[in-house]
């Protein structure tokens, strides 16, 4: 089984980024923040094809949570993608130096979330 998870502190952003993850044809996997994150990658670390990650979440932020995953070799290969209301340019600059392998700011629009993950699994998936 083939999971992308969401790491988003509302439950109804997690809920709309399901829906289009379910629409590509993958299992979904939740996380409210980024400690749930680690625990839900560490998990399924054979699974785990994509991360959707927000930035501001409690517990962990998804910058600190990015930066983790990018700094173990058990999962650095694992993309990410933020999917934020950070838009700026400077965060959007800091989370690619990170490691991350996208960026989305919220709001957004479904078939723009789901072009970026198609985009960020290309080359993990052999996807054309």
């Amino acid at each position: 089984m083939t999971y992308i998870l969401t790491v988003d502190d509302s439950r109804i952003m997690r809920k709309i980024m399901s829906g289009a993850i379910e629409a590509l044809g993958f299992q979904v996997l939740e996380a409210g923040d980024g400690v749930e994150c680690l625990a839900q990658v560490e998990a399924h670390i054979e699974e785990v094809c994509l991360v959707l990650m927000d930035w501001n979440m409690p517990n962990m932020d998804g910058l600190t949570a990015l930066k983790r995953l990018k700094a173990s070799e058990m999962t650095n290969t694992i993309p990410v993608m933020m999917v934020t209301t950070e838009g700026e340019r400077g965060k959007m600059v800091e989370a690619i130096r990170a490691g991350a392998a996208n960026y989305l700011a919220k709001p957004f629009a479904e078939e723009d979330l789901m072009t970026k993950m198609v985009e960020c699994l290309q080359d993990r998936l052999n996807l054309v």
